[in-house]
């Protein structure tokens, strides 16, 4: 079994930061890629960033300048830090983990509980 557990969300004030974690555990041979998306109500689940196991980093258009994503590879653990924080940025957040088990031939998709965060005043 592969778990990816998350952390960090909560209620922010718009132009707040919030640092999201999300660890792997589990029988883990391999993290090719982790990241985060994002699902608010009525929406579709949508990426809002994603780095590879050598440091590659891709963000939405939506959260860039105002997001940054950082891995700890020894630790199996990705972190989200978002600045700027706006209403918009409100949504659940799921990581992400493109990971081979020890026991397996080809990488899967695991997805972790999700945390919320909400932006208001």
């Amino acid at each position: 079994q592969v778990q990816l557990v998350e952390s960090g969300g909560g209620l922010v004030q718009p132009g707040g930061s919030l640092r999201l974690s999300c660890v792997a555990s589990g029988n883990i041979a391999r993290i090719y890629v982790m990241g985060w998306y994002r699902q608010a109500p009525g929406k579709q689940r949508e990426l809002v960033a994603t780095i590879t196991e050598g440091g590659s980093a891709t963000y939405a258009d939506s959260v860039k300048g105002r997001s940054t994503i950082s891995g700890d590879n020894a630790k199996n653990t990705v972190y989200l830090q978002m600045n700027s924080l706006k209403p918009e940025d409100t949504a659940v957040y799921y990581c992400y983990g493109v990971i081979l088990h020890i026991s397996a031939t080809r990488v899967a998709n695991y997805w972790g509980q999700g945390t919320q965060v909400t932006v208001s005043s």
